[in-house]
């Protein structure tokens, strides 16, 4: 790579608390078994963005060894194979394809960490594979099956890609909670056969009427939020399965109720990654869902941004969530 293409390669980076920059970057030659990738549109993840760039959490937790400043944001794009180094299967360069890389217009990575996007699937469209691998570790968690009934409390991206994967499993009820009437009507286009509008807890009698006369056997908590641990369990049913896919900033304020033993509660944490043969598949079975109409990803993208306007974006899922959902940068420029 010239010297002069190197001065081109920009990156968004949050220097500090607070902080949104787009910055100058040298981006090295691919190495063996590596892949040099030119970016084509990045997905913010908006509750994890957020909450590295305010900086709101609490010593000892999972995000304070996670978030170091200056911080890089991002970790699922579309990109191009630009260069391969030695010792590369399976690739070409001009190869489209995904990879868990921070929003930035160039990377080098691994190749394995790769994976190929079927023609059909617009560029814009698939990195929210990787979102949708995050709460398929959620639906794993629920053990989801045939005439299931399930609450999904938060309607953002990950609450979208829950109930998206409830719907591919066959669930009978998947009723959806959230504060704002936009995502809660993605939802619905997603497969939700009901929603409510407000806290879940303030909404028990409904949501029991929506599972056709019972509590759901499961509770998918998908906003990161501390108070909302003893509502799910008080909304789930006796010996139900309560499933985190939301990770609080301060755990330290979670708390349990009496449900979990007088009710014969199970609480699963549903964080962790997938081996990279079990995302592959993860990632074949979500394209393919798309592809066959059974996984709509209709609307879901609702705001597009130069990375230049990188601060503008941060400014706008920090302080109007509720309209927004994919909120992605276009680097093809």
């Amino acid at each position: 790579m010239s010297q002069q293409h190197l001065l081109e390669a920009h990156r968004v980076v949050f220097p500090d608390r607070g902080q949104v920059e787009l910055e100058q970057f040298d981006v090295p030659a691919a190495g063996p078994g590596q892949v040099r990738l030119r970016t084509e549109f990045s997905l913010i993840s908006t509750g994890t963005e957020t909450t590295a760039l305010s900086g709101s959490f609490e010593p000892g937790s999972h995000w304070d060894s996670y978030v170091q400043y200056p911080f890089l944001p991002g970790y699922t794009a579309t990109a191009v194979v630009e260069e391969l180094g030695a010792d590369v299967d399976g690739l070409q360069v001009g190869d489209r394809v995904m990879s868990r890389i921070p929003h930035a217009s160039h990377a080098v990575v691994d190749a394995v960490e790769c994976f190929p996007i079927p023609a059909a699937i617009p560029s814009e469209v698939a990195p929210w594979a990787t979102l949708a691998q995050v709460a398929y570790v959620g639906a794993v968690a629920a053990e989801h099956r045939l005439r299931d009934s399930v609450l999904v409390i938060g309607a953002g991206p990950i609450g979208q890609m829950s109930v998206r994967w409830a719907a591919a499993a066959g669930v009978e009820s998947i009723v959806v909670a959230d504060i704002a009437p936009r995502r809660l009507e993605l939802a619905q286009w997603g497969g939700a056969t009901a929603i409510v509008t407000g806290d879940p807890a303030d909404h028990a009698e409904q949501i029991v009427e929506a599972c056709f006369g019972e509590s759901p056997r499961v509770v998918i908590d998908t906003t990161g939020r501390s108070e909302m641990l003893p509502k799910a369990l008080g909304l789930v049913r006796d010996r139900g399965t309560v499933v985190l896919l939301g990770d609080p900033g301060s755990p330290s304020e979670q708390h349990l109720t009496m449900d979990v033993i007088t009710r014969g509660l199970q609480i699963r944490g549903a964080h962790g990654p997938l081996l990279l043969d079990v995302e592959a598949e993860t990632y074949r079975s979500f394209f393919g869902l798309n592809i066959s109409g059974r996984l709509s990803l209709d609307g879901l993208n609702t705001h597009r941004f130069a990375p230049k306007d990188c601060a503008e974006a941060y400014r706008l899922v920090s302080t109007q969530r509720g309209e927004t959902m994919g909120v992605i940068f276009d680097w093809t420029d």
